[in-house]
């Protein structure tokens, strides 16, 4: 039966039975998911073709497959009555459609039961100005997002305008109103949606990611305008992240952006997700950054390699480095001394203790 046809709702519910993230079909190979950030393979036959091809085109409606032919990749958001709400990667490997699947579920986490600091349900409720999630694929960005979406819902009448590619948390009003449009549904990019989002009269802009130039100066533009705005960006470390934005430009548009994100960053939380020591789920590492008169004088002269020493330095502020992060992870034996040591940025701060 498996080898003629594709049961989507059958490893929908295999998935969900041992509590993956993500599940990858791959032509040739058995279906694989992501448990606990470990790949496993499932106890299936090895998914041929055409099978997997008639069983991916069937998830997508007219105008998905016809951007999926055109553009040899997609990226969808579906509802699963066993998955709940489903990220849906489509690409081609040797001319056939595979996919990967990200479980996006049904509630969203507190910022306890994520782990994060309790500094960023502050950072969620400032007026104005810009505050970026950073961190690799897979780091759990977009739940945070949503954490503080979440908290900004509960505790503040405003106006949230949300530009996702695609969206996988549905927000329901509370105290907020909470507009989310989809990259490619609602909106035909970031660039144009978030032009267009300044005229909707919002007080939180949130952007699923800040990927060009132009997005970036107008959600710092935004973000000087009295908006705040929420981001994710991919960088590994705060660092990191206020050297990708601003070595997107150079000459005087550099400057100009070096300025802005003096003046309007309110603080950066770059994430990772670590195997626990027993190997039964993951745990979060991060590094925390708040924008203090100290760290927007290094912005302003361009110093980015002092930010270590301040974030070091200012933990009575609430800041993190990852690394010292990573120590007391390790100290609290919710992750190995392995596991420590690869991640941090140097490893002697946490051999040495």
């Amino acid at each position: 039966m498996f080898e003629d046809c594709l049961n989507i709702d059958h490893l929908m519910e295999t998935a969900a039975n041992h509590g993956a993230s993500d599940l990858h079909l791959i032509d040739g190979l058995a279906p694989a998911l992501r448990v606990n950030g470990e790949m496993i393979l499932a106890d299936h036959p090895p998914v041929k073709a055409e099978a997997l091809k008639e069983a991916l085109l069937g998830l997508l409606n007219e105008k998905q497959r016809a951007i999926f032919e055109k553009d040899w990749e997609i990226c969808v958001s579906i509802f699963h009555p066993i998955g709940g709400r489903v990220r849906v990667t489509l690409y081609l490997r040797n001319g056939s459609p595979e996919a990967s699947f990200r479980f996006c579920g049904t509630t969203i986490p507190s910022h306890e039961q994520l782990g994060l600091p309790a500094k960023i349900l502050d950072m969620a409720l400032r007026p104005n100005g810009l505050f970026l999630i950073t961190g690799p694929t897979g780091s759990g960005k977009t739940t945070t997002l949503n954490c503080m979406v979440d908290h900004i819902n509960r505790e503040r009448r405003c106006k949230v305008v949300t530009i996702e590619d695609p969206i996988e948390f549905v927000h329901q009003n509370n105290k907020a109103i909470i507009v989310q449009q989809e990259v490619s549904t609602d909106t035909r990019s970031f660039n144009r949606a978030l032009v267009h989002v300044l005229r909707q009269d919002p007080d939180v802009i949130v952007v699923g990611e800040m990927r060009e130039h132009e997005a970036i100066a107008t959600a710092l533009t935004a973000a000087e305008t009295g908006h705040l705005v929420l981001a994710t960006l991919h960088a590994p470390s705060v660092v990191n992240a206020m050297e990708r934005i601003i070595g997107v430009y150079d000459g005087p548009a550099q400057r100009q952006v070096i300025l802005q994100l003096s003046q309007c960053l309110q603080g950066v939380l770059a994430q990772d997700l670590l195997p626990s020591i027993d190997r039964t789920g993951r745990v979060l590492a991060y590094e925390l950054m708040m924008a203090t008169n100290a760290v927007r004088n290094i912005i302003r002269e361009n110093n980015l390699h002092q930010l270590e020493n301040i974030i070091t330095t200012s933990g009575k502020d609430g800041m993190m480095l990852k690394d010292y992060c990573l120590r007391r992870l390790y100290e609290e034996c919710r992750i190995s001394y392995d596991t420590a040591i690869s991640r941090a940025h140097q490893p002697d701060r946490i051999s040495k203790h």
